[in-house]
């Protein structure tokens, strides 16, 4: 059984800084991309930025140069630093993996709720 666990979030002001964890843990083979989603109340799950196995990277328009997804391969985890942040940002923010275990899934953490106040 693959279980992903999120770490990280919690409540800063505007301009501050809040850096999420993910590890994925359990009958895992491999795993291609990962991905940070978020979803604020009343709106759909976005995707925030998602990095392949190779390290290549993709952004929200909305959070370039402010968040920097990176990963860890020999352990699992994705991580994502989020500078200068907005109230907009507030959501909760879920981990994301697409990865082979005994066969190939989407996998999703239970979510850590970032506050931003302004």
């Amino acid at each position: 059984q693959v279980r992903l666990v999120e770490s990280g979030g919690g409540l800063v002001q505007a301009g501050g800084s809040l850096r999420l964890s993910c590890v994925a843990s359990g009958s895992i083979f491999s795993i291609n991309a990962m991905g940070w989603y978020r979803q604020a109340p009343g709106k759909q799950r976005e995707l925030v930025a998602s990095i392949s196995s190779s390290g290549r990277t993709n952004y929200a328009d909305s959070v370039k140069g402010r968040f920097t997804i990176s990963r860890d391969n020999a352990k699992n985890t994705v991580y994502l630093q989020m500078n200068s942040l907005k109230p907009e940002d507030t959501a909760v923010y879920y981990c994301h993996a697409d990865l082979w275990g005994t066969g190939r899934g989407d996998y999703w953490g239970q979510g850590t709720q970032v506050t931003v106040s302004s």
